[in-house]
């Protein structure tokens, strides 16, 4: 198995397959009081540049690592789905606006106010 880096970790398919990810984001959720990583499989991206997503929970060791578990219900893959939805948004687009929801046309350029901005549609 390649060397694990920091942003990086080893995820078990339901095979046994050991599959070295790398680390999107991380995200806590007080309803459910988890923390969550969502990762991607290394070199996974096709030619259009998408790459599969998996998400766990996982409970933070001592010395860093963490231990991965399933999602287990289907209010928390809910949960979830809007999370990603968020990131993958905030990705396309590369504004820091938090109301942004990716249909936005400033360049990377909102610094954030999001009322004055106006790079969001939907402030306009």
């Amino acid at each position: 198995m390649a060397e694990l880096k920091e942003n990086q970790l080893i995820f078990e398919d339901e095979n046994g397959n050991e599959i070295l990810c790398d680390i999107l984001f991380t995200y806590d959720s007080e309803e459910f009081k988890k923390s969550y990583v969502f990762f991607s499989p290394v070199g996974s991206a096709d030619e259009d540049g998408k790459v599969e997503v998996g998400c766990a929970s996982y409970i933070p060791t001592e010395n860093g690592m963490g231990e991965l578990n399933h999602v287990e219900t289907e209010e928390e893959w809910d949960m979830l789905s809007e999370v990603f939805d968020a990131f993958a948004s905030e990705q396309e687009c590369g504004c820091d606006c938090d109301c942004c929801d990716g249909d936005c046309d400033c360049e990377g350029d909102c610094e954030g106010e999001h009322d004055h901005c106006g790079c969001c549609h939907h402030h306009e």
